[in-house]
């Protein structure tokens, strides 16, 4: 028996089964975005200073469609470390870093069942 495929029906099937990926991607992608932000928000999940009014890099994270970042100038050098005026040295506290980590498995996972779908 032979199957033949015209060319049109073979590239409509094309583009509808890249629809249907690209969809079900970017649907695990947005779901695991909104856990990384959701995980900030939480207690631990971002540094907050110890003084009055604190707590602005938390409260200046921020969750787009298909990006989660925090606004505060000062973020990468609580992330990374940074040099003291006296020479010494802060070390970072690497909290996105961290949070990145937690949801690798978790995306791993949804991007799992998401095929098995």
């Amino acid at each position: 028996m032979k199957f033949t495929w015209n060319e049109k029906q073979m590239t409509s099937l094309q583009i509808k089964l890249l629809e249907k990926s690209l969809l079900d991607f970017e649907a695990v992608s947005n779901k695991n975005i909104r856990d990384i932000f959701a995980r900030s928000q939480q207690g631990g999940g971002t540094p907050v200073g110890n003084y009055l009014g604190g707590g602005g890099l938390r409260k200046s994270a921020s969750y787009a469609k298909n990006s989660v970042g925090y606004l505060m100038d000062y973020a990468p050098h609580v992330e990374y470390g940074h040099r003291t005026r006296n020479g010494g040295y802060v070390p970072g506290q690497y909290y996105l870093k961290r949070n990145v980590d937690m949801q690798r498995p978790i995306y791993k996972q949804d991007l799992k069942n998401k095929l098995k779908e």
